[in-house]
């Protein structure tokens, strides 16, 4: 596989979004709250998947305990 094929380390708000099944507005909020996890980089931002993913699992842990 080359670096081309490999997934990104990062994604933007709006694809978080997407991909939570949430509106815009909500993951930028979200994000200020730090309910999302995100990055700077200059004047982007960016949510590492890898942490979202992690963000994500120790949620449904926390679900399934109660």
């Amino acid at each position: 596989m080359s670096d081309k094929d490999a997934a990104p380390l990062t994604i933007t708000v709006s694809e978080a979004a997407r991909r939570l099944g949430i509106g815009r507005s909500a993951a930028y909020q979200a994000v200020a709250l730090k309910q999302i996890p995100a990055v700077r980089i200059g004047r982007l931002l960016r949510v590492p998947v890898r942490a979202l993913e992690r963000k994500l699992d120790t949620a449904a842990e926390k679900f399934e305990d109660t």
